[in-house]
């Protein structure tokens, strides 16, 4: 398997930010990923990375304008509010009368979510002229090897063979469970615990049911398995799903689910027909360049209209860098899901139309919200709400098959700039410390938020960042087509020193990243 070939670029300070409008107050790392593994990036993103195309970025959340703390809600205890619920009912009512109702809930206090990435212009300014030669490694150079380094090595992956086995189990259970402070950084671990005596019901468990409700619900999930359609390019069988949930539903009063909203067959005389598929696009399927052009006007119009871009701005040059390229190598292990994992497009087909796309990374852990564009004649459907709540209700049905993906990134969390606060009305969900990247309840995050924009999250004052960089000379670099550790690769050097650039590079992408990814060096 390829491994991941990246540009570190360094600092970005002083430019403009799209949240407050400052001038020149953000602040954020940058680097150019040639290529990446889906796992590489899941743990890029558990330390608060973020790509924007081929463009992988870290806000510096202790100089920054605006903090930019990274959001996840845990998909298989998602509880829709009422807000959301209007959302999906309105999105019912349409395509079964055409209702057009403009009304809009106060709580939706955005309509779509928009991520200014770091400025686009920055990103394309970064872009590599490296040639495709110089990033094939031909060998690897093992000097240097002492057999202490292959000893801990062994000792590392037995260690983290563990923990996956640990976390495997935790991860089943996800639903089960909410980030406790101080634990460590794997996206996946969850801790759960019980509650006080005389506090009331475990809210961590589900509650009591009839063993019958049990077995229809064993059943179904038997069915829906054997029906899944995350197939590349196919539509969502929303109509089969509906019967079976229809068929399945207890007469007990449990709330309805999302995906009693999402999957209830429409009646016989319905005016329309939504229709939603996951098309690949990098690589591009066919699906995905039969449908590129009329993907690309719709994000056009939504620039231009939602956004205020002038004409020449949303170009198809610009489209394709920012939410087309991607550096995710598709992988399709066995016990993943259906369509793989990697970088897609989850189009919205309204009567034969696309009228919005989510941009969506498949990883291993989750399923990783990148921009959502949508035709502006349907700003009515509130589409920004109801993609997010497909998209979570898409990661409960990949969790069917990679249990291990259970949780739904919705980017980042900017308490800072009241319209970027809406992501956390997706309950349950957490926050990333910045400073030890453990996951902590949103509940705890906000009143330390009130009072700073930047904030330490975990509680522990003895807490450090378990994955930090111990020892630059293991961190891998490709230079001359030659993989090697730098510690190799200092001593050949000519000419200035890069040390303190490869010590924040490790710094910023940890050292299990940095003895995986290859840092190349010219």
């Amino acid at each position: 398997m390829r491994r991941a070939v990246v540009e570190y670029r360094g600092w970005k300070e002083g430019y403009r930010c799209g949240y407050c409008a400052s001038a020149h107050g953000k602040v954020s790392a940058g680097m150019w990923a040639h290529s990446m593994t889906v796992q590489d990036y899941q743990d890029l993103i558990d330390r608060g990375w973020r790509r924007s195309g081929k463009y992988v970025y870290k806000p510096i959340m202790n100089q920054t304008c605006c903090p930019q703390y990274t959001i996840r809600c845990q998909a298989l205890r998602f509880q829709s509010s009422k807000s959301h619920k209007k959302v999906l009912k309105k999105m019912l009512k349409f395509i079964s009368k055409g209702d057009v109702s403009k009304a809009v809930s106060e709580e939706e206090p955005m309509d779509s979510h928009v991520e200014d990435a770091v400025s686009c212009d920055f990103a394309h300014r970064s872009e590599s002229h490296v040639s495709e030669a110089e990033l094939t490694p031909l060998n690897e150079d093992h000097t240097d090897r002492e057999e202490k380094e292959d000893e801990d090595k062994g000792e590392a992956k037995e260690e983290v063979n563990v923990k996956k086995t640990e976390l495997g189990s935790l991860q089943i259970c996800g639903d089960k469970g909410a980030a406790v402070p101080g634990e460590p950084s794997p996206s996946t671990k969850t801790v759960h615990a019980p509650p006080k005596p005389g506090k009331g019901a475990d809210l961590s468990k589900p509650p009591c049911r009839k063993a019958k409700d049990i077995r229809k619900e064993r059943k179904l999930q038997k069915l829906l398995q054997n029906q899944r359609c995350a197939l590349e390019g196919s539509p969502l069988q929303a109509e089969h799903q509906a019967l079976l949930l229809q068929n399945s539903k207890s007469a007990t009063n449990q709330p309805k689910s999302i995906e009693d909203f999402i999957f209830v067959p429409p009646p016989d005389d319905a005016l329309h027909k939504l229709e939603v598929r996951v098309v690949r696009s990098s690589p591009p399927s066919s699906q995905f360049k039969a449908t590129f052009q009329e993907s690309y006007q719709v994000y056009k119009r939504y620039q231009m209209v939602i956004h205020k871009d002038p004409p020449d701005k949303p170009t198809i040059n610009q489209f394709t860098r920012f939410l087309c390229d991607s550096p995710l190598e598709a992988e399709n292990p066995p016990n993943g899901p259906e369509c793989g994992y990697g970088s897609f497009h989850q189009q919205y087909w309204l009567d034969g139309k696309i009228i919005a796309v989510g941009v969506i990374d498949i990883l291993p852990y989750c399923v990783s919200s990148v921009y959502l564009y949508y035709d502006p004649d349907y700003s009515f459907l509130s589409l920004g709400v109801y993609s997010a709540l497909r998209e979570i209700a898409f990661t409960r049905q990949l969790h069917e098959k990679a249990p291990d993906l259970c949780f739904y990134y919705m980017g980042f969390y900017i308490h800072s700039c009241p319209k970027m606060r809406y992501k956390g009305q997706y309950r349950p969900s957490d926050l990333l410390c910045p400073e030890t990247y453990v996951w902590t309840p949103i509940e705890q995050c906000l009143p330390l938020l009130e009072l700073s924009k930047y904030s330490r999250f975990n509680q522990d004052a003895k807490a450090v960042d378990e994955d930090r960089i111990k020892e630059l000379g293991r961190v891998r670099v490709l230079h001359k087509r030659t993989i090697m550790p730098y510690s190799v690769y200092k001593r050949r050097r000519k000419g200035p020193s890069d040390e303190a650039s490869v010590q924040q590079y490790a710094s910023l992408v940890g050292q299990t990243c940095s003895e995986r990814m290859l840092l190349f060096r010219s």
